[in-house]
């Protein structure tokens, strides 16, 4: 991969380039947390943890204490997965839901939507795998900002009013047991912070410390997990203490497609990381140019289509899903599903392959050991239920199952949901390239598509690739692109029969990292321009 490029589009800021270690993430205070744990002589996993807790203090709206968590860990010269997602309550089922809600369906908020969370375990279990310094000193910065405060930054404080607004409409019984302690939390006083002021989590303090010395144990069989217990019994709520001891993060072995001579890594399922490599599997069989960008583009999104349909159609808890992995990723099936692409966009529909809200950051050592992991709330600050006196703000995640009892991903007790949140890894000739992600929900394998093809096809810099307009597809022929997207590139989707809508929130297109090194051992880190990122490095 080149550090120029000839692409036509200007990017913001150059790259940054540091040897000794280097962290990326949506907030300069997390980069910085993370820095300040390498110069102590931690390693990646140790600084990725170190910024994973400050993320939960600066950026609130986007993760918690009560969310999920991914990682892809390059250490020693191998590649190591994580998956720390949740499954759900014992006391969760379809009848439970059909009971409580009259629309039968899974509401955004309340209990309903919460399955076991996942981040603390992930904290734990990579610092007892990989860790090299005090489990206490990894959270100690966070432990200090969420305290003494935090200035706000920008993006922040737009997502925080923005979403206080949604969540008053929402949630009418704002002041009922269950929903008063989020608002007590979040919206202290009946508003939000403006850009630039002082916040603090004292609650959030608490419970880091608490966190802090036992390794996150507390937080699955000690007095956190009798809180979480407590309140849920005392609301209505299906998590039980049992569900959390029983609940253990998952380490597995990361899938991979080749592409253009490199390998590209996600997790495999109950994420969709997988719908990334089966769009890029059918791409392995188109030659794009940039010198024809319309027509890439169009490959591209159609490419992205047909797998995104076929992810919905069987990913889903590995246990239940109807086929392999290796079934979707079979190359035959992705030449048998680009032979689909033509000239016109398409209404896509998913195939048989059988033969018959999220923050992301990354970070990295002197060592050329690598860390790429994501972790979130889901939508926005989740649930809106939120434990008295801790912080502990739960997802919804489990808003991702199905309730039709012949899909694979259909809500039962114990089964892990269909799950949006991918840190990608890029590898070549069986060693660590970099690690990348782009957050945002189901925008997330299209912003990994767009940030690959952008380096691997278009030779643009990481930087670059972070900065380029980017596009979606929602359903059927509907595209959305951002503002500042090429107008040919708009006429020309346009004309192959793509529905075109501008969009002008630019959140919804994803806030991704990038830290790659090279054969010199040199970093290169970029930084979304879509939030308030920062690159910190030595």
């Amino acid at each position: 991969m080149n550090l120029q490029s000839e692409y036509a589009f200007t990017s913001q800021r150059m790259v940054t380039l540091a040897a000794n270690g280097m962290v990326a993430s949506s907030q300069a205070l997390a980069s910085q947390a993370g820095l300040e744990i390498l110069k102590k002589g931690g390693n990646a996993v140790d600084a990725a943890i170190a910024t994973a807790a400050m993320l939960v203090v600066v950026e609130p709206t986007s993760n918690g204490f009560g969310g999920d968590a991914f990682a892809q860990v390059w250490m020693d010269g191998k590649l190591y997965a994580l998956n720390s997602s949740g499954f759900a309550p014992a006391l969760l089922d379809r009848e439970a839901i059909r009971k409580a809600v009259p629309s039968g369906e899974i509401p955004r908020f309340g209990w309903e939507s919460v399955t076991v969370p996942g981040i603390p375990k992930a904290w734990g279990s990579l610092w007892r795998r990989f860790g090299s310094l005090p489990f206490e000193e990894l959270l100690a910065p966070a432990i200090s900002y969420a305290e003494n405060g935090f200035v706000v930054t920008p993006v922040i404080a737009k997502n925080w009013k923005k979403d206080f607004e949604f969540y008053q409409r929402a949630i009418p019984n704002r002041d009922s047991a269950l929903f008063a302690s989020f608002f007590d939390t979040f919206m202290k006083d009946g508003k939000t912070p403006k850009a630039g002021e002082r916040y603090c989590f004292p609650d959030h303090a608490g419970t880091l410390r608490e966190l802090a010395a036992t390794a996150c144990e507390s937080f699955y069989h000690g007095a956190l997990a009798d809180r979480i217990h407590e309140f849920s019994v005392s609301t209505g709520g299906y998590l039980r203490k049992e569900d959390l001891e029983r609940y253990e993060a998952r380490w597995v072995e990361p899938v991979k497609v080749s592409y253009r001579g490199y390998e590209i890594c996600e997790l495999p399922p109950n994420g969709h990381g997988l719908v990334a490599l089966m769009a890029l599997n059918i791409l392995e069989n188109f030659h794009l140019q940039g010198h024809r960008w319309g027509e890439d583009l169009h490959q591209i999104v159609e490419a992205m289509k047909l797998a995104y349909e076929d992810g919905k159609e069987y990913i889903a808890d590995p246990k239940c899903m109807r086929v392999s992995v290796e079934e979707l990723l079979d190359p035959d099936y992705a030449k048998a599903r680009g032979a689909l692409i033509g000239e016109k966009a398409l209404d896509p529909k998913a195939g048989n392959p059988q033969k018959g809200g999220t923050v992301y950051f990354c970070s990295a050592d002197r060592d050329g050991n690598m860390v790429s992991m994501i972790q979130s709330n889901y939508m926005d600050f989740g649930s809106g239920v939120v434990v008295p006196g801790t912080g502990i703000a739960f997802h919804n995640r489990g808003c991702n199952f199905s309730m039709d009892p012949t899909k694979g991903n259909c809500l039962a007790p114990g089964k892990y949901p269909y799950h949006t949140i991918i840190p990608g890894f890029l590898m070549k000739d069986g060693t660590a390239v970099g690690a990348f992600g782009v957050m945002g929900d189901f925008m997330q394998p299209q912003g990994h598509v767009q940030v690959i093809t952008d380096l691997l096809d278009y030779a643009l810099n990481p930087q670059q690739a972070l900065d380029a307009p980017r596009w979606r597809w929602r359903h059927d022929k509907t595209v959305e692109v951002e503002t500042n997207f090429p107008e040919k590139l708009k006429q020309e989707l346009i004309e192959r029969g793509h529905d075109v809508v501008v969009v002008e929130e630019a959140a919804g297109f994803g806030r991704g990292q990038i830290i790659l090194r090279d054969e010199r051992g040199t970093y290169t880190g970029a930084t979304e321009p879509r939030a308030d990122g920062a690159v910190a490095c030595y």
